[in-house]
């Protein structure tokens, strides 16, 4: 008899240890859904020249308005550029006030970069659970080289040169022909007057 109900008590225990377990099970699954968060990084390694506007494209997916902060590292060391949560408030560095434009995808774009911009932008999205996902960026400024554009320049200017050059020895040419045409009909004129000549016995 105390057999039976020792059974039937650890029955009903293992019911509600399946149930209560079922329920955490449940409840860690909807707290992982909820704090999904995913990042694209569209294009993670990019070229531009200096004074040029840069646009870091990113995009998120998530339940909620997460938190999106920007980094700048370099040899140097790592610097804050912005802080914002789409919405609610935006904080962004002093050294780059007035120099970065932020969106609510996530993108940030650099006005007028130059060539201490160089280097890796990390991209930081936590969800308010606190689910995060990272992204880099890896930029690249160059320096217009005025020396190639001299070159070009010159290049240019004596293809400018050698053209002048072949339209005045086109133009010779033809003045040159057009004499010798003219010289030739002078000279065919005189001949036949003189062949006119001696036929009428002068």
């Amino acid at each position: 008899m105390w057999a039976l109900r020792c059974l039937q008590g650890c029955r009903q225990h293992g019911i509600r240890l399946g149930i209560v377990t079922l329920c955490l099970a449940a409840a860690g699954w909807t707290l992982q859904t909820q704090g999904k968060v995913s990042l694209l990084v569209s294009q993670p390694h990019i070229n531009a020249t200096v004074a040029q506007n840069v646009l870091l494209s990113v995009a998120y997916t998530c339940k909620g308005r997460p938190v999106i902060e920007w980094k700048y590292t370099s040899t140097s060391g790592t610097t804050k550029i912005a802080k914002w949560k789409p919405g609610s408030y935006t904080n962004i560095s002093s050294s780059y006030t007035g120099r970065v434009n932020i969106y609510d995808n996530g993108s940030l774009q650099l006005l007028s970069v130059n060539m201490r911009d160089s280097g890796y932008y990390l991209v930081t999205v936590v969800e308010t659970l606190g689910t995060s996902m990272y992204g880099t960026i890896l930029l690249n400024v160059y320096e217009i080289l005025y020396e190639d554009l001299h070159f070009v320049a010159v290049f240019f200017a004596f293809l400018m040169a050698v053209s002048a050059i072949l339209i005045c020895l086109m133009w010779l040419c033809n003045k040159s022909v057009h004499l010798l045409q003219k010289e030739r009909h002078q000279l065919k004129a005189s001949t036949t007057e003189e062949t006119e000549l001696q036929t009428m016995g002068c």
